[in-house]
């Protein structure tokens, strides 16, 4: 029998790359055929809802990634329920977000951001890849929290964003450190904080926004693997058993550390409990940032 793994976006880019390293370990492991098919629309939420639609018998999985638990309150209408339509299997990798500056801007962290932001009020905006996405809510959250006022300005992805903060149409970014790690090397973007409550390997001088400036702050992106609800537990079990065997492999860890993603194994339950957490903790974000359903 075949092990269907959906990727609910498009074939490319890293969350695919995630997918398919683990599709083709867990083939040689299981001793069956695991195909990755990517279901892409409604910026994710089709191919998740064909996944907890599916039938509970461990052949059709889902590349699960932090957006699964915004969509219920970015969307008027989800099809699912994030926390009680799953089997929460494993999470298989994490990476941080970080905040880049244009050179230019006189800031070297995030204390001196948001005194900077409080003496210029309505002077810098940030780019993100777009509304609704972890990047724009560690912009909301960074707004909300410190008590400022930095627009936020939404792009089709990254790449137009960071082309833009090259260019010094804005000053700020938020991204994944994998697209601009060459840039911080050759002096052209500036490292001021991790999102994330730990500094991270690639970047170990650039401080936590929670060590710098707002204790508790945490935005991460994580990867996980989960099933349909009913899945048997024997089946979550072996199948957690082996994606904690393959997050150990060094290719893996080669192929996926170079872009950026840390391998982070986390077993059903902690999963389970992050999902949940982190569900209702960004229903609170979006809810205070102002951000409405379409």
């Amino acid at each position: 029998a075949v092990v269907t793994l959906v990727v609910p976006i498009a074939v490319g880019g890293g969350m695919d790359t995630i997918g398919r390293a683990v599709a083709e370990r867990l083939q040689e492991r299981l001793k069956q055929p695991v195909v990755v098919e990517n279901r892409v629309g409604a910026g994710g939420v089709v191919g998740v809802d064909y996944v907890a639609k599916a039938t509970p018998d461990g052949r059709t999985l889902l590349l699960m990634d932090i957006s699964a638990v915004l969509h219920k309150w970015l969307h008027r209408s989800v099809p699912f329920d994030v926390t009680e339509d799953f089997a929460p299997i494993a999470q298989v990798a994490t990476t941080p977000l970080l905040l880049f500056a244009h050179p230019s801007l006189p800031v070297a962290d995030v204390k001196e951001l948001i005194a900077y932001a409080k003496a210029n009020p309505g002077k810098l905006s940030v780019g993100t890849p777009g509304v609704g996405t972890p990047h724009h809510l560690a912009a909301a959250m960074l707004n909300t929290a410190s008590g400022i006022d930095i627009t936020h300005v939404p792009y089709r992805g990254t790449a137009p964003a960071l082309n833009d903060l090259l260019g010094g149409q804005i000053p700020l970014i938020w991204a994944t450190p994998n697209v601009v790690i060459q840039l911080v090397e050759a002096g052209k973007v500036k490292p001021l904080a991790t999102a994330s409550l730990r500094r991270i390997v690639l970047l170990p001088n650039v401080p936590t926004v929670a060590e710098n400036a707002l204790p508790g702050f945490n935005v991460g992106v994580w990867f996980g693997i989960a099933a349909p609800v009913r899945t048997p537990r024997d089946v979550v079990e072996r199948l957690g058993k082996e994606i904690g065997e393959i997050t150990k492999l060094p290719d893996v860890q080669k192929r996926l550390s170079a872009l950026g993603y840390d391998l982070a194994f986390a077993g059903s339950e902690s999963l389970r409990d992050l999902i949940a957490a982190d569900h209702k903790r960004y229903g609170t974000v979006i809810r205070e940032a102002g951000i409405a359903p379409n």
